[in-house]
């Protein structure tokens, strides 16, 4: 089974990606800064220039469950772009995250205005989702698996 990276930003192509970074203002988030909770409105999203974002799920009565850790390059949201349009994780920055933030809005409209543009950008976040949907999988694994055992 292969853990490779995630889809980053530099995947989607040099003229949708330019087209894109039209609509970026930069922000920054300190060490604990929640910068979304699940079932808030998703109407924007991020791509981490620096720092780390943990993406995480509410357990009923148990602090959240880190889901996974992102950085560099990485996407930060992805329910901005399928309604409701309301946040599935929540996310928290771990370190000093600066970042470019996106109004959520102003892509799908543009997503829709130029249709090669959407399409680069809705197969971009397809493959992150599908790969967030791979590694989550692997993480539960990890923790609910039953442990193979050794005989002596």
């Amino acid at each position: 089974m292969s853990r490779t990276a995630a889809p980053r930003i530099n995947s989607v192509p040099a003229p949708h990606r330019e087209r894109l970074m039209t609509l970026a203002r930069e922000v920054a988030f300190e060490p604990g800064d929640r910068l979304f909770d699940e079932q808030q409105p998703a109407d924007r999203f991020w791509v981490v220039k620096t720092g780390a974002v943990t993406l995480d799920a509410r357990v009923p009565g148990r602090r959240p469950a880190e889901v996974q850790m992102l950085g560099h390059g990485d996407l930060v949201g992805l329910s901005w772009l399928f309604p409701p349009y309301e946040w599935e994780l929540g996310a928290e920055a771990m370190s000093l995250v600066r970042a470019w933030e996106f109004d959520a809005v102003a892509v799908r409209a543009l997503c829709a205005a130029e249709p090669a543009f959407g399409y680069a950008l809705t197969l971009w976040v397809g493959q992150v989702l599908s790969h967030r949907l791979q590694a989550t999988r692997v993480r539960l694994l990890d923790l609910y698996a039953p442990r193979a055992t050794t005989a002596v």
